[in-house]
């Protein structure tokens, strides 16, 4: 079949107008006011100021601390989070008794552009005409590679007992795997830790000594940062088209709830960060 290649050129936009176009014009524009809404309650929660990123910023962690907060953060969220993604792709077949056959397709275009990113994927094609890209270079690996740069061994690793509110966050999760708006809804609040820590754990791994113009960190940040190579800003703002495909007048409350539930288990798991510092250095 020859390719029609002006109808592939801008993947994302063509995405998204299919998932505009799927559901009733009136509940899109409810459902985008709902959204609005809840993402100005997200930005005004506490945790978008938390001292935690001051604190990183500031380059005072010494190196084994920071390794301790690397470790609570991969147990938490980089271990499970593209066990999220999947999941969530998967859980797209709840929309067809609602919205039709096929109605699951778009957001999970949409949320495979998110994969193919966390799986070391890169835009473009290679010599031979194909997809471009190495699991070498997904985030995961990526973020353990950190972890080598701290010297910490596979024992240390496996042997490392996450703090009871870093398995509270992981579990709020993948509690809610099988619930397909919520899945989303959580995916779009973790990209917005992402976008808030991680260029507080840069700085703050970068003063102790470490590279961070590569790896894990290059590719964690907005798109509008010119010293990295990221896009959480545009997954995020895929999430939340997802979500207002999805969601009806009926779920505003609960999605409401979920997600302000996680932000508030994130300010606890920044916080008990925070505490113990300034606990381990106060003597």
């Amino acid at each position: 079949m020859l390719l029609d290649l002006e109808n592939i050129q801008n993947p994302r936009r063509k995405a998204l107008d299919e998932i505009i176009g799927s559901v009733p014009l009136s509940l899109w524009v409810k459902n985008i006011g709902f959204i609005t809404r809840l993402k100005t309650l997200i930005s005004n929660h506490p945790i978008s100021k938390h001292p935690a990123i001051q604190l990183l910023n500031s380059g005072e962690i010494d190196k084994e601390y920071l390794l301790n907060i690397h470790l609570e953060y991969r147990h938490a969220i980089v271990q499970i989070f593209t066990d999220a993604l999947l999941m969530a792709q998967y859980q797209t077949k709840q929309l067809e008794p609602r919205l039709g056959a096929g109605s699951k397709m778009s957001p999970r275009f949409l949320l495979t552009l998110n994969v193919l990113d966390e799986f070391g994927f890169q835009p473009g094609v290679d010599q031979e005409g194909y997809y471009l890209g190495n699991p070498i270079y997904a985030h995961y690996p990526l973020f353990e590679q950190v972890l080598n740069n701290f010297k910490a061994d596979e024992i240390k690793r496996k042997t490392f007992k996450p703090s009871a509110i870093a398995d509270k966050v992981r579990m709020y999760l993948e509690n809610y795997f099988d619930n397909y708006k919520a899945t989303v809804a959580l995916l779009a609040v973790a990209e917005v830790e992402v976008i808030l820590f991680s260029p507080a754990l840069r700085q703050a791994t970068r003063a102790v000594g470490l590279n961070v113009d590569q790896g894990y960190y290059h590719v964690h940040g907005t798109s509008l940062d010119p010293s990295n190579d990221a896009a959480d800003d545009d997954h995020e703002n895929d999430l939340w088209y997802i979500l207002a495909q999805a969601c009806e007048e009926d779920d505003y409350k609960f999605i409401t709830k979920v997600c302000l539930e996680y932000c508030d288990l994130w300010q606890e798991f920044w916080d008990r960060q925070f505490l113990g510092f300034k606990l381990s250095h106060s003597k």
